[in-house]
């Protein structure tokens, strides 16, 4: 590899990618809004003292069956939980509620940070919601899941117990080649840290199901960081969406019966 940074870059490989990031914010907005007004939601729910640490919890109909907490990504250096709401649909649709988290970003934390972010997330929705625990996260949000399913993750010990599944959607699971973009001037990941928040590198909690799921038509960076975890975490399940890239491989999550919605709540 000789340029780490197109490697990881995205949009420069997505036809129309300028209709990002307005294809998720504006139906995000949408559905808080409808949701609201069911009274289906509940907004901005802390679970820290900082600004970005807050949640947006979305209700199912009825009492929920579970609760699941989806991770977003952009690389541990931008966009928060206001962009991803109507990925709560298709398992609100099933019976789950659905947690989405802000978390402080890189360079005011490090990704160490981030992943107690989330974990404090976690517990403080899990306090709010009974039931079995799923985890979903898409691109850094997808190492933050499987960091959260090592056997050093940060969760607690009574969401340890919860926790049954997680699904890492396009996730990054060797920090190691970051270090080589021009991104790490902001991330400052450094190779102790890299090694300890890799999650391809540590040992996944027992009894915890585990999919990698990326885009058949992402870059071929992305594909290798999945097949790594699985290589690692060898009863990892890996699937490969047919015709998705990066940006669009997360839009199942919108509907209660897809391929991907079944396979983050495990039904």
């Amino acid at each position: 590899m000789t340029d780490w940074d197109a490697a990881y870059s995205n949009a420069a490989y997505i036809p129309g990618s300028d209709r990002w990031p307005a294809a998720w914010s504006v139906p995000a907005a949408a559905y808080r809004e409808a949701m609201l007004a069911a009274g289906r939601a509940r907004l901005d729910v802390p679970y820290g003292t900082e600004a970005r640490q807050r949640f947006d919890l979305f209700l199912p109909a009825h009492t929920p069956r579970g609760l699941l907490v989806f991770v977003h990504g952009g690389y541990w250096l931008a966009f928060d939980k206001n962009s991803w709401s109507h990925f709560a649909a298709g398992a609100a649709g099933r019976g789950y509620a659905v947690a989405i988290p802000s978390y402080r970003l890189c360079p005011d934390v490090r990704i160490t940070t981030i992943g107690q972010d989330i974990a404090a997330a976690v517990a403080a929705a899990g306090a709010l919601v009974e039931g079995p625990l799923v985890l979903a996260g898409h691109s850094a949000g997808g190492q933050l899941v499987a960091r959260l399913a090592a056997t050093t993750t940060p969760l607690n010990p009574a969401m340890q117990q919860r926790l049954c599944r997680i699904t890492a959607i396009s996730g990054l699971h060797d920090l190691r080649p970051l270090m080589m973009t021009s991104m790490n001037a902001t991330l400052r990941i450094d190779a102790g840290e890299a090694l300890l928040e890799s999650p391809a590198f540590l040992v996944p909690l027992p009894g915890v199901a585990t999919t990698a799921w990326v885009g058949a038509d992402e870059r071929p960076e992305f594909l290798r960081q999945t097949d790594l975890l699985a290589s690692y975490w060898p009863a990892t399940h890996v699937h490969r969406a047919a015709g998705r890239h990066h940006f669009d491989v997360l839009d199942p999550m919108v509907e209660p019966q897809s391929l991907l919605t079944s396979t983050i709540l495990g039904s």
